[in-house]
């Protein structure tokens, strides 16, 4: 029994129905989706970026140990912080002929040099011969530019340079900026033993805090390289950041 008329016709409006249905769902569709979708994958990426960066730079500080042989360089330096320990290690260094002089940079103007030659457990006649004392640095980029300008001075070629473990990889990427010739044998300071840093919200913030300025020092580096003029200098201004630098 063949199909009726009235059938067919029927069948022909319901699948026209159904096409124009499909079109109007493709036109329903909101414009830009994709873009969405594009910038969401993107900022994935990047957090993902942020968060894989942060663990290898918490990794390497708790990693970071004093050098088993120190060898001996033509001066020390200390960069004061948060955190203890820093000057009585390079005081116990210089005392230990380790280098010439010592140079304490970021010292708080209050402190006297006999504070500081106290602090850094020095005798008066060890002060008065090879004590320097900074009081100009106010954050790591300025403990950068004075120590630079302090090894000139000196005529110095090789430095320890000193200072706590989590702050240690933004201090050479500074010095790497302020004077790459410069040899620099890195001592890092724990006032503890490292606790694990994803169970103790303190540390977490530090470490946290200090992988956000090193990705800055890291950014401003990269740009003055590229923006150098041909002279040396760099039109990258000299703004000031947030101060790490407290009373030793």
């Amino acid at each position: 029994m063949k199909p009726s008329r009235a059938w067919k016709i029927r069948r022909r409006q319901k699948d026209a129905s159904y096409e124009r249905s499909r079109h109007l769902g493709r036109k329903a569709k909101k414009p830009g989706g994709g873009k969405r979708r594009l910038f969401g994958f993107l900022l994935f990426l990047l957090l993902a970026g942020f968060l894989g960066g942060f663990v290898i730079f918490a990794r390497h500080v708790d990693a970071l140990q004093p050098p088993a042989d120190l060898p001996k360089a033509d001066g020390i330096v200390v960069w004061t912080g948060k955190g203890g320990g820093r000057l009585e290690m390079a005081g116990r260094m210089l005392r230990n002929d380790r280098g010439e002089r010592l140079l304490v940079s970021g010292v708080n103007p209050s402190l006297t040099l006999e504070e500081v030659a106290d602090l850094s457990a020095l005798t008066a006649e060890q002060a008065s011969c090879c004590l320097d004392v900074d009081y100009a640095a106010e954050d790591t980029r300025g403990n950068a530019r004075e120590t630079v300008a302090w090894t000139e001075s000196m005529g110095y070629d090789h430095i320890i340079l000193v200072t706590s473990a989590y702050h240690m990889p933004r201090a050479r990427l500074e010095m790497n900026h302020a004077k790459p010739s410069l040899r620099i044998t890195p001592v890092a300071v724990r006032a503890t033993e490292p606790s694990q840093w994803w169970r103790d919200p303190s540390r977490f913030r530090r470490l946290s805090g200090e992988y956000g300025k090193y990705l800055l020092a890291l950014a401003r580096g990269r740009a003055g390289q590229r923006g150098a003029l041909p002279d040396g200098g760099t039109p990258v201004p000299d703004t000031p950041e947030t101060s790490d630098v407290d009373t030793p």
